[in-house]
């Protein structure tokens, strides 16, 4: 995933083939050809190809999204979670402003992923709290 989304640029003259690509009825590949095209915009050929090129704007829309919002939330062990995941703790945690102690081995049922990666949302004892992912293995 990181090739779609760190294009490497040193060597611009590689992705003069998107004349031919950008045509594509795939929508993965406009999407694509666009955002690399957009990227190299300071290039010459670039800067042509972007003027001829016809996208949806649907799919244009689609290609101006941040790809870092596309994260992955892991557990300790490496597991993606999702949203709704049941986990547990592997160790104590004391609640900050909540005056007790989730306890090791705590079920913590339909979590909430958040914004942070390293970040989940809980229920434990009536009480939603943030739990850092670390701390947590997916039942």
């Amino acid at each position: 995933m990181e090739a779609v989304t760190n294009f490497n640029i040193e060597n611009p003259a590689k992705y003069e083939c998107l004349e031919i690509a950008m045509w594509s009825e795939i929508p993965a590949v406009k999407v694509l050809s666009y955002q690399i095209l957009n990227t190299l915009k300071n290039e010459a050929f670039a800067k042509d190809l972007l003027d001829i090129l016809y996208i949806e704007d649907e799919l244009k829309d689609l290609a101006n999204l941040p790809t870092n919002d596309i994260t992955k939330t892991f557990d300790s062990n490496g597991s993606i979670l999702k949203q709704g995941d049941s986990v547990t703790l592997i160790k104590d945690l004391e609640v900050k402003g909540a005056g007790f102690t989730a306890k090791r081995g705590t079920l913590v049922k339909n979590i909430m992923l958040t914004n942070n990666p390293e970040q989940v949302e809980g229920k434990i004892n009536g009480t939603r709290i943030v739990l850092l992912s670390k701390f947590l293995k997916k039942v």
